[in-house]
């Protein structure tokens, strides 16, 4: 059983609100894409992304003969190549829109989506968009940032987060949907046994919220649309200067 539940605010500072997401148990998919770029262009994006995602998911869930315009990654499973298939179609769509006004010049998304069949997870992510895993006890960040932070701390291990903290170019994106016709999308697949809690989010949440501070939240509030709003209402009491977007999956095996 998949109990979910989504929040988003523009938050305190910004007027309009570029973070976008889908809460579809009935197909197994939930994402949250957090759009950029001026002109309300970063909603487009983010809107266009989650679009595609979600049409692709949706038709492809019982074709086994559906057209795969991305070939097929040996490495992952059926659920693996579909999520991994609609996000290269998010991109196409946001970059091909992003091309055809100057409007939409520049324009681009993060994208984080997890896919649900029975106990099995596909996690898909572009961008700096999170995914954490609450699970017996440990809580965990399943996705990998693509931003110059991370990409700095990762290649020199004597890092610490706080070295490169205040960076002016700490937030800058490597990686996005809609930026070039290319892009890498990271994948990862689990089982998942029973009593997980997902947290998918965009980063005005995990800007100004702590791992501990997300761990402790989701520990003492077992109702995900409790837990979502919470984490959504202390993310702007801390100061976000954000859009803010929280998604609470919990999963629960079949007896």
């Amino acid at each position: 059983m998949i109990r979910a539940f989504g929040v988003s605010d523009a938050g305190s500072v910004r007027k309009t609100n570029e973070d976008k997401f889908v809460s579809s148990a009935d197909i197994g998919l939930f994402a949250v894409a957090d759009g950029m770029g001026g002109h309300k262009a970063g909603e487009v994006a983010a809107q266009l992304a989650i679009d595609a995602i979600t049409g692709f998911i949706a038709r492809s869930a019982n074709d086994y003969d559906v057209t795969w315009p991305y070939g097929i990654d040996d490495a992952l499973s059926f659920d693996g190549n579909r999520l991994r298939t609609s996000i290269f179609l998010a991109n196409r769509k946001v970059f091909r829109a992003a091309e055809s006004s100057d409007d939409y010049g520049g324009m681009g998304t993060t994208i984080v989506g997890l896919l649900l069949t029975g106990d099995h997870a596909a996690i898909g992510s572009v961008g700096d968009s999170r995914v954490y895993l609450l699970a017996g006890g440990t809580f965990e960040q399943l996705t990998t940032d693509d931003s110059w932070a991370a990409t700095i701390l990762a290649q020199d291990p004597k890092m610490r987060p706080e070295d490169v903290a205040h960076h002016p170019m700490r937030n800058v994106l490597t990686n996005v949907l809609g930026g070039r016709p290319a892009v890498e999308v990271h994948l990862h697949e689990r089982v998942l046994k029973g009593g997980e809690v997902l947290l998918l989010c965009s980063d005005g949440i995990h800007g100004v919220l702590s791992a501990d501070d997300l761990r402790a939240i989701l520990q003492s509030t077992p109702d995900p649309e409790a837990a979502a709003d919470i984490i959504v209402r202390k993310a702007i009491d801390a100061g976000s200067r954000d859009n803010v977007t929280a998604l609470v999956v919990a999963y629960e095996a079949d007896k």
